[in-house]
């Protein structure tokens, strides 16, 4: 397909596709901007602007409260416009918005205030890109190479996130944490170099609708028709409840894993670090291995095998103690993560293939939306059971959420198949 030879896709797949490989490496290069700059703001606003401890859970809360805000539009006026348009819009106004941080800085201007609004209105940027981005790879790739692309992305972006994170602290301590941050700013416009590379335009009346006036009811009406779609799809729906009750818990866990190392283990500070990369390990493996999942099970079973058996491993985690102890932790975590990732290769490439056509982007935002509407909650109940019942006794509730959460994909539509439909009928 494409002008590839067997052997070239048993070897490199979508790689020898020029599209997809302009695709994969633009936003391979972004992540590892991204994740750099995760690490480079949370330092100059600590160690350079001396903030406060209710500052930096504000600087924190901007990264995903956009996907609260501006998703469900995001996802509506995406269906409208041409998804890469959208996609370069998003990264140069995201380089502009990184770029006048170390301009900033230079003039001696920088505020804590200033930081907190680049990091909510790129936040804001992202959500349009992120969404964009999940209507563009159906039309870079056929809807039988979903699985691959989405495979291949997900492990380059979880391996460049972990690169990323790591090289964050050597480039803040190498030429300063504002300095750092036009890393991530140059990584848009490789972005965007890539995106205007690429030759294959949307197909013919993809994202030219009208954008109806949101006054008179248009734009209101098209994201409702999203939400619908998701809370009555018989697939979407145990998907979505799943999904939003493990995220539940997971929130749990990285609101007090920090607390639950250090001061209930016993865990020197500068091994948490190396505890924590085991996650980014496991991100890695579950994107690589993914594709064999799905070959051995199928997407459905698959997805279920993950749900079921693996991602509830995550219970090893509370059982960890000082020592030999911490493999448990490291065990739990590993498998967990993995899982997870599996499970985010399937369910993207199956929103890909079966969402309506002129949908996708609602679908994609509603399901972020109720995704991420728990992140808020999950931390305050993890907060709140962690003062009364201690962190160890609230990791047991939180991550059992997690492993029981499996119980909301029994349902006669998954169970009674191999593989997920691949388009809404």
């Amino acid at each position: 397909m494409h002008g590839t030879t067997a052997g070239q896709r048993r070897i490199g797949g979508l790689l020898w596709q020029r599209d997809f490989r302009l695709f994969w490496f633009g936003e391979t290069v972004s992540e590892i901007g991204n994740s750099l700059a995760v690490v480079a703001m949370s330092l100059l606003v600590v160690a350079e602007l001396k903030a406060s401890t209710f500052q930096v859970s504000l600087l924190t809360a901007a990264a995903f409260l956009p996907w609260l805000l501006v998703s469900l539009p995001a996802g509506a006026w995406v269906d409208r416009l041409p998804s890469r348009k959208v996609m370069i819009v998003s990264d140069v106004v995201s380089f502009a918005l990184y770029a006048s941080i170390p301009l900033a800085a230079w003039l001696g201007v920088l505020t804590f205030e200033h930081v907190l609004l680049v990091a909510l209105l790129a936040g804001a940027a992202n959500v349009f890109f992120d969404t964009a981005y999940q209507v563009q790879l159906p039309v870079l790739v056929d809807a039988g190479d979903l699985v691959e692309g989405n495979v291949k992305m997900q492990a380059s972006i979880s391996a460049a996130r972990l690169g990323g994170s790591s090289a964050g602290g050597f480039a803040v301590q190498a030429m300063g944490a504002a300095t750092a941050l036009m890393v991530n700013a140059a990584s848009f416009l490789v972005s965007v170099a890539c995106l205007l590379g690429i030759r294959r335009s949307d197909p013919p009346g993809a994202g030219h609708a009208r954008a109806a006036d949101p006054v008179e009811g248009g734009l209101w009406r098209t994201i409702a028709e999203g939400l619908r779609f998701v809370a009555r799809d018989r697939y979407f729906r145990p998907l979505t409840i799943w999904a939003s009750v493990s995220n539940f818990g997971l929130t749990g866990y990285d609101a007090l894993i920090v607390v639950f190392l250090v001061r209930d283990v016993g865990v020197q500070p500068n091994v948490v670090g190396l505890l924590m990369a085991v996650a980014g390990v496991g991100a890695v493996l579950g994107s690589l291995v993914a594709g064999r999942v799905v070959d051995r099970f199928g997407t459905a079973r698959g997805l279920l095998a993950m749900a079921v058996f693996v991602i509830p491993l995550v219970l090893l985690i509370p059982l960890a103690s000082p020592g030999p102890g911490l493999a448990l932790y490291a065990a739990g975590i590993l498998m967990c993560v993995t899982g997870i990732a599996v499970t985010n290769v399937i369910a993207a490439s199956f929103r890909q293939a079966y969402a309506p056509p002129g949908m996708l982007g609602r679908v994609t935002a509603t399901t972020r939306f109720l995704l991420n509407g728990v992140y808020i909650p999950g931390a305050l109940v993890a907060g709140g059971l962690g003062t009364w019942l201690g962190v160890r006794a609230t990791l047991w509730i939180m991550l059992g959420m997690v492993a029981l959460a499996g119980v909301f994909l029994f349902t006669p539509a998954l169970l009674g198949r191999r593989d997920l439909p691949q388009q809404a009928r």
